[in-house]
């Protein structure tokens, strides 16, 4: 293991400076400096050049320039970072790219998880699904989302997911044609994803489609979308629903003890909701409320889970803390939620809002004054239309690769082994099929994050986000050598950190491959 990191980095160290060498060359060669002064009808003009020239050391031969601005660079490894700077502004770098950073994480984080998650379980069904309705729809839909250009999306979503959302939302009420569609959207979906024969199908659509007319009705008869929240019996219900759910992907609702260890964490977190609110109010009085406070709260509530787990786990004490545990992720999530929509209305009635929440440009509303849970949802609202963007145009890819890989592994010898040793489908695909399955996603899912960290330049640009995408084209078109190169740097690094979590990740999914190897 020692070896292999060794071995890596120094090749990776090398790969890094002979890019930047490069790129650094390349980048001197396509900008020009001093391009506004060649213009310029100004008397001093030829001083100006000479003063920009002496100040940006244009006159040093390029590989003079470069050991500089790498002598400056390698202080990042002990602490004393010199990018340079934007010598028009005489901004660091630094300072620049801490925002930049910062924000192109922000945007592109949810649409990453998002995509992942679904991409990977709409592809997994639709290859247990193959050739039926389903899988054909999902395969049109794939090639189409993949297909669209990005700043159509985008210009899209403004038009259908802001501005007419908006609108609706001023005067909500769903009408009854688009309630039973919906309903037989829903009901189609889900009969198609579970198959089975056709007394089970039927049931399978109906079911679904009688629950979606009563949701439905029940939010035009409440008002609900003007004033949402969860309450405790939908908490209740999902948190049975999640409970049933995750133990059946885990270990099977035959293992009892996982099941109980499920339903134990999911009655914690509906006894939970009341005190959740107190704690709510007096965080916020004594000052500590906040995402840190938030985060600490989720790991204390993973840590309890796996204690349940562990206490109802009998002999087999790991499946059964697993289970737990990820039956408290979407507890949790649903906790944090719901004491979220309670702060909506005083979003949307605030005046800078002007009830119309759903934001097309920038990172944050400018002067909204509120407590966290209005700040929260101002962010959230900013974030819906670029993950949407993002997240369609990703998911596409996630799909057909889990498909494909899907479809593979379920036709090796291995699989009609199982099959013919007596093994229940669930067993088979979660325990046999989904980790090799997940193969190729391991070289493919690390290098399309780090894209999205270099920067969505399209979605920053129609949606005002200034990240690391905004950063590099706005530093190339104005001429800044130093700006470009820290975000060459920052790539150039993330990229071949990735290629390292590649392996490691191929190792860990598949016994038969070793990073000492």
């Amino acid at each position: 293991m020692i070896v292999f990191f060794v071995k890596r980095l120094l090749m990776s160290l090398v790969v890094v400076l002979v890019s930047t060498l490069v790129m650094y060359v390349v980048v001197d060669q396509a900008i020009d400096p001093l391009e506004d002064l060649r213009t310029s009808t100004a008397p001093n003009v030829e001083d100006q050049i000479a003063n920009r020239v002496a100040e940006l050391r244009l006159d040093e031969p390029v590989l003079m320039r470069y050991l500089s601005w790498l002598r400056g660079a390698s202080g990042c490894l002990y602490g004393s970072c010199d990018l340079g700077e934007n010598w028009r502004t005489n901004q660091q770098v630094t300072s620049l790219l801490s925002g930049a950073v910062v924000t192109t994480i922000q945007l592109v984080t949810a649409a990453t998880v998002l995509a992942i998650l679904l991409g990977v379980v709409v592809g997994i069904v639709s290859a247990l699904r193959q050739y039926s309705g389903l899988d054909y729809s999902v395969t049109l839909l794939s090639f189409l989302f993949f297909s669209l250009p990005v700043f159509w999306v985008a210009v899209l979503a403004k038009v259908f997911l802001a501005i007419d959302a908006n609108d609706f939302l001023a005067r909500p009420h769903i009408p009854p044609i688009v309630i039973v569609l919906m309903a037989l959207g829903v009901g189609v979906v889900v009969s198609s994803a579970l198959a089975g024969p056709a007394p089970a199908r039927l049931r399978n659509l109906l079911v679904p489609a009688a629950v979606t007319v009563g949701l439905l009705v029940y939010v035009n008869l409440t008002d609900w979308l003007t004033d949402p929240s969860i309450g405790i019996v939908m908490i209740a219900v999902s948190s049975v629903g999640s409970a049933l759910l995750m133990t059946a992907l885990s270990t099977g609702l035959r293992n009892r003890r996982a099941l109980l260890s499920a339903l134990t964490v999911a009655a914690v977190g509906v006894g939970l909701w009341w005190p959740m609110l107190y704690l709510w109010i007096h965080a916020s009085t004594a000052g500590l409320l906040g995402w840190p406070l938030v985060l600490t709260l989720f790991a204390l509530a993973l840590a309890v889970s796996a204690g349940i787990g562990c206490a109802w786990g009998g002999p087999d004490r790991a499946r059964s803390a697993r289970t737990a545990v990820l039956t408290a992720v979407p507890v949790s999530l649903m906790l944090f939620v719901d004491r979220l929509m309670r702060s909506w209305d005083l979003y949307t009635d605030n005046p800078v809002i002007k009830g119309r929440p759903i934001a097309t440009l920038g990172r944050a509303t400018p002067n909204l004054d509120g407590d966290f849970w209005i700040q929260t949802i101002d962010t959230f609202t900013h974030l819906l239309l670029p993950t949407v963007t993002l997240v369609l145009v990703s998911f596409a890819s996630y799909t057909r690769f889990t498909r494909s890989s899907m479809l593979e592994v379920m036709s090796q010898d291995y699989i009609r082994t199982a099959r013919s040793k007596g093994l229940n489908e669930r067993t088979v695909v979660m325990r046999h099929a989904f980790r090799n399955a997940l193969l190729p996603l391991a070289s493919i899912v690390p290098i399309d994050i780090i894209t999205l960290l270099g920067g969505a330049v399209l979605t920053e640009t129609v949606f005002g986000w200034f990240g690391m995408g905004q950063l590099f084209v706005t530093s190339l078109d104005g001429n800044q050598q130093d700006p470009v190169m820290a975000y060459i740097v920052i790539v150039g690094v993330l990229a071949v950190l990735a290629n390292i979590v590649s392996d490691l990740a191929y190792a860990a999914l598949d016994p038969r491959i070793r990073v000492s190897a």
